[in-house]
């Protein structure tokens, strides 16, 4: 199945860096604070991606030597939203690269039995309409959350959004496509599948866990 089967806009980020780190963030071995590093490491990379096709302009300067009109980015910045817990384990990479960026959090928390997410908290900046939001959250599994996350940054009248993550899950796609086929997803892989506990396999484990050493 090609990528485009599973979302149709689906950027899967195949940078040689990215994929050996994220080989490193599989590992059972790897300990908690090796992991907040190479997710750190992963998200900053992601994020040239993820802002490839930021709108610019050009500004007049003055270098040391002469004037001359350079590019720089145009109108609002971006807007990163992570969806608690386990996203502020990407969101930070990413400020790395884009410190200026507005943050907004969603609290969403998995129903044991239903799957269905639940959402317990919601704070976004007020003029994040204007800016492009970028959802963060390290595993697409189900894609109920993603969903449900992108929904609510829609209602606060979002209209650029994209939504990053290191892991998914074709079942997961295949929720973020017929929700919302026109936000382009991007993640590091695309997984086999995922398992009854609605785990991605082979994937990396619990990423909230790992990131905060909780089991």
């Amino acid at each position: 199945m090609t990528t485009a089967n599973l979302h149709p806009r689906l950027t899967v980020v195949g940078h040689p860096l990215v994929q050996h780190k994220l080989t490193l963030l599989r590992q059972r071995e790897t300990s908690t604070g090796e992991f907040r590093r190479l997710a750190r490491e992963i998200s900053l990379l992601m994020a040239y991606e993820v802002t490839r096709d930021l709108p610019l302009e050009t500004r007049r300067i003055e270098t040391p030597l002469e004037p001359m009109d350079s590019p720089i980015l145009s109108g609002k910045k971006l807007c990163f939203v992570s969806i608690l817990r386990a996203g502020d384990g990407i969101l930070e990479g990413m400020l790395d690269l884009v410190p200026s960026a507005r943050v907004g959090h969603i609290g969403l928390y998995r129903d044991p039995t239903t799957l269905a997410p639940v959402e317990y908290y919601l704070k976004l900046p007020e003029d994040v309409r204007s800016r492009l939001a970028v959802v963060v959250d390290p595993m697409l599994a189900t894609g109920h959350s993603a969903a449900a996350a992108v929904e609510r940054v829609k209602q606060a009248g979002a209209e650029q959004i994209s939504f990053a993550c290191l892991l998914a899950a074709p079942e997961g796609l295949s929720i973020m496509a017929e929700a919302h086929p026109e936000v382009p997803v991007f993640t590091c892989a695309v997984d086999r599948c995922l398992d009854d506990h609605a785990y991605i396999r082979p994937g990396l484990g619990d990423a909230g866990d790992r990131l905060y050493g909780t089991k």
